[in-house]
Order: C-alpha cells, then sequence, then structure tokens
C-alpha cells in the first residue's frame, strides 16, 4: 500500500527526532564518564557547571524537537517539487557537496547568531546563555523558536542550492554531534588545526563565547569572526596553551581525581550564578 508524501515525512520527522534523543543521550553519558576520568582538561575550571543538568535535558527534549523540524520541511519542499529538483549524488561530488554545505551553514549560524544577539531577539537567546560553563546537556538548552532559528538553513537553502537529501541529512547529523562536542565543556581536540590560520575550531571556541558572549559566533569555521574581527582575541592563545600542556587521555579514575572535581564543582557553583547576572545584561544591546 502506498504511503503519503504527508505520512512519509511525518514519519521521518518523528523517527529522525528519536534518533536524536537516543544518541543525546549516549554520547552524553559516554563523554560525560570521559570528562570525570580528565578533570584537568576542563575548560573553565574556576566554575561550577552541573548544577542545571535537570533543567538542560528537560528543555533539550524539546528543542531536539524543532532542531529536526528544518530538515523535514526541506526534503518535504524537494519531494513536492516546490524548490529546485535535488542533483544527483555520485561517489566524486559527495565530499565536495558536503564542504560546501557546511560553509553555507557555518554562514548561515553565524550572522544568524548575531542577530541572536541584539536586544531585538537575545530573549530568545538568553536561556541558551544561562549555561556560563556549558556541558554536553547544554547542547540543545534553548528556547525552541531560537533554535528552530538557527537550524532554520534546512528549509530555505533547497531553494538557493539544491542540494541531494543525503547531503542535507549528513550536514544535520554531522552538525548534531558537532554541537555535543563544542558544549562538552572539556578540551580534547585542540591542535595547530584548531588554531590560526587554520579555520577549523575545537571545543574552547564555543566555550569562550558562553564565558565571554561577544565573541566566537561561528559553529564550524572560524572565517567569518576572523573577517568580520569577533574572535576572542586570546583563542589562538588558549588553543597554544591546550596543545602544550594538555595531559595524557586517561580512562581510569582514581579517588583524588573524584573528589577533587567534586569540590570544585561545589565551591564554584555561586561563581557561575555571579558571573550570569552580571554579563547577560552588557550583551543585549550589542550586534
Amino acid at each position: 500500500m502506498p504511503v503519503s508524501d504527508e505520512l512519509f515525512y511525518l514519519l521521518f520527522l518523528f523517527g529522525f527526532y528519536a534518533t536524536t534523543v537516543v544518541t543525546y543521550f549516549a554520547l552524553g553519558y559516554g563523554l560525560t564518564w570521559v570528562n570525570d576520568r580528565n578533570p584537568e582538561r576542563k575548560i573553565q575550571k574556576g566554575r561550577g557547571s552541573d548544577k542545571r543538568r535537570h533543567a538542560e535535558i528537560r528543555q533539550s527534549l524539546a528543542s531536539m524537537f524543532s532542531a529536526c523540524l528544518p530538515l523535514t520541511i526541506g526534503l518535504y519542499t524537494q519531494q513536492k517539487g516546490w524548490a529546485p529538483a535535488p542533483w544527483a549524488l555520485n561517489w566524486w561530488a559527495a565530499v565536495p557537496l558536503f564542504v560546501l554545505c557546511m560553509f553555507l551553514y557555518d554562514t548561515w549560524f553565524y550572522f544568524m547568531h548575531r542577530l541572536l544577539h541584539t536586544k531585538w531577539l537575545y530573549p530568545l537567546h538568553a536561556l541558551h546563555h544561562k549555561s556560563v560553563a556549558p556541558t554536553i546537556w547544554s547542547t540543545y538548552s534553548e528556547d525552541v523558536l531560537d533554535n528552530f532559528l538557527l537550524q532554520g538553513f534546512s528549509a530555505v537553502i533547497v531553494f538557493i542550492v539544491p542540494f541531494p537529501p543525503a547531503i542535507l541529512i549528513g550536514q544535520r547529523l554531522f552538525e548534531h554531534f558537532n554541537g555535543m562536542f563544542g558544549h562538552c565543556g572539556f578540551e580534547y581536540f585542540a591542535s595547530s588545526s584548531a588554531r590560526y590560520p587554520s579555520p577549523l575550531l575545537c571545543t574552547t571556541f564555543h566555550d569562550q563565547h558562553h564565558s565571554g558572549f561577544r565573541y566566537n559566533y561561528g559553529n564550524y569555521f572560524s572565517f567569518w569572526d576572523r573577517v568580520l574581527g569577533t574572535i576572542s582575541p586570546n583563542y589562538d592563545q588558549r588553543v597554544r596553551k591546550f596543545e602544550a600542556e594538555g595531559p595524557p587521555l586517561r580512562f581510569s579514575q582514581d579517588i583524588g581525581c573524584d573528589l577533587h572535581q567534586a569540590a570544585g564543582d561545589k565551591s564554584d557553583t555561586n561563581i557561575e550564578s555571579v558571573n550570569t547576572t552580571a554579563e547577560e545584561p552588557r550583551v543585549t544591546a550589542r550586534v
């Protein structure tokens, strides 16, 4: 029995949402396990970061759904013929198309992110910045409309560049995992490829956005931040420091590390709340 386009894409939406939720928890618990064994790799060592975990997870469950909507809309639009017919996907074109899609998404994300930091739209974005020291659980802790706007690329780009559906789906999946690593609060990817002159990033990049609010608006690349002067002045130096001083990765945990991390998170809870209330009002009037 044939399935209507409407039913197919409704099932796709809920299936993709379920996949997003399952991988959110799987990677979340897995990376938390690794983080607990590598406390020296925490980026913001002077701030606690776990007190909002339950609120972040609750909000993320709603926002993940809004993150899946634009992709479903874009694919449905292509299927109905309302957008240009997507290009055929060949093995030799897959990588160039994926890189192009990443760059265009990063451009969308940068400028939409800048708009969300204006005084008119920042109320939508303020919830996400309650997580001054981000964790993997805060990846989707944002207003559902905020998330829809940032992910709206997939619903719009189909009218401009006819990417094959597999490229759009792949980009969204990559963005999902990239966002979770970018919010994990621990640095595992500092290298020469994550600093000037390379346009690639590591976790420190977005972590500095949460702690400083007015820098590092990009998502995959530092290109637009460097061109438009919004990159954190000490980003490259911080990456070099992690390169030089980053301890070996550990997969075992001793009692001393456990007690040290617990004491640090408990003692720094007040610091996070003070900085949150002090910093947020300053960014509402900036672009």
